[in-house]
């Protein structure tokens, strides 16, 4: 998928899953779980064992899906950029500021989204060419952040990540975020072996999300 088109349907999903687990089964169950639920985006960790396999599996998986989005999360490094890309990753996530991973991504035409912090780290990412911001740990400081980072940088595309879940999802939303990324509250059931917990967890945030754009 290009870029452009990842961007775009990103914009207009809003919802980016971010899956970590224990091991490759359990995380290739929560990617099934997560997608019957109705979200598209799915962000796998590089701390899950394998995770550049898992990559290659589900993007071999879903090929036939074309509203199925498979990216890497926690990509710190551009070698590691490199690897997924090559596995098939349309997009990768960072919880960091790297320079030298947004330029190797930028060379490969593939959407990369640096967590920042602070307005010079989003400035840096914005000169770069970074067309979505990931604001993290976004529970530090809430939905308001997005309306600061916005005043002064009304050209940035900001996605929140860490501690959105279904009861804020909308807040942040009307706040201004151009996305979302969810992890621990959408797939907790996963300790417990129940992912149709999952499923219905991921409806409720399809749902919720849907609720608040339409409000807007």
């Amino acid at each position: 998928m290009k870029k452009e088109q990842v961007l775009l349907k990103m914009k207009q999903d809003c919802l980016v899953a971010v899956i970590r687990a224990e091991s490759k089964e359990e995380a290739e169950k929560i990617i099934d779980a997560v997608i019957a639920g109705g979200i598209n985006f799915i962000e796998i960790t590089m701390t899950v064992p394998g995770a550049i396999d898992i990559i290659a599996a589900m993007c071999q998986k879903y090929a036939h899906d074309n509203n199925i989005v498979i990216g890497a999360g926690t990509v710190l490094d551009p070698e590691t950029a490199r690897a997924v890309i090559l596995a098939g990753a349309n997009f990768v996530v960072s919880p960091a500021l790297d320079i030298e991973t947004i330029k190797l991504c930028n060379r490969y035409c593939v959407p990369m989204m640096p967590g920042v912090l602070t307005p010079t780290e989003a400035v840096t990412a914005l000169t770069y060419g970074c067309d979505i911001i990931k604001i993290f740990p976004g529970n530090l400081f809430g939905p308001s952040s997005i309306s600061s980072f916005r005043g002064p940088l009304p050209q940035g595309n900001f996605m929140p990540s860490g501690g959105v879940d279904v009861d804020n999802v909308a807040d942040w939303i009307k706040a201004g975020a151009c996305a979302v990324g969810t992890g621990s509250s959408l797939t907790k059931g996963a300790k417990t072996g129940d992912y149709a917990a999952i499923t219905a967890k991921a409806q409720e945030f399809v749902a919720a999300v849907s609720t608040a754009r339409n409000i807007e």
